[in-house]
């Protein structure tokens, strides 16, 4: 199964277009990502990422809800106080 996921950039590096890299937020785990397919990617913004590429440039308040539901699949899964069920 492949997933994106959203996440909000916390710094760019590079300047040219297709090596630009991005370190992105997900919910407090920080990656890097490629930025070679949103060039117009900056600080602040919500991407989806699959497979290590931002992909597309979402909607913040999208982001927002998306990263809700997977909290709430967590939280089901694992419990609020991360026991268990």
């Amino acid at each position: 199964m492949c997933l994106a996921l959203p996440g909000q950039i916390v710094s760019v590096s590079g300047t040219d277009p297709l090596w630009r890299e991005a370190r992105v937020d997900f919910c407090g785990v920080i990656k890097v990502v490629s930025l070679a397919c949103v060039p117009g990617a900056a600080v602040g913004d919500y991407v989806l990422v699959h497979a290590g590429m931002a992909i597309s440039i979402v909607d913040e308040e999208e982001a927002r809800a998306v990263l809700e539901h997977f909290q709430e699949m967590e939280e089901a899964v694992v419990g609020e106080d991360g026991g268990g069920p």
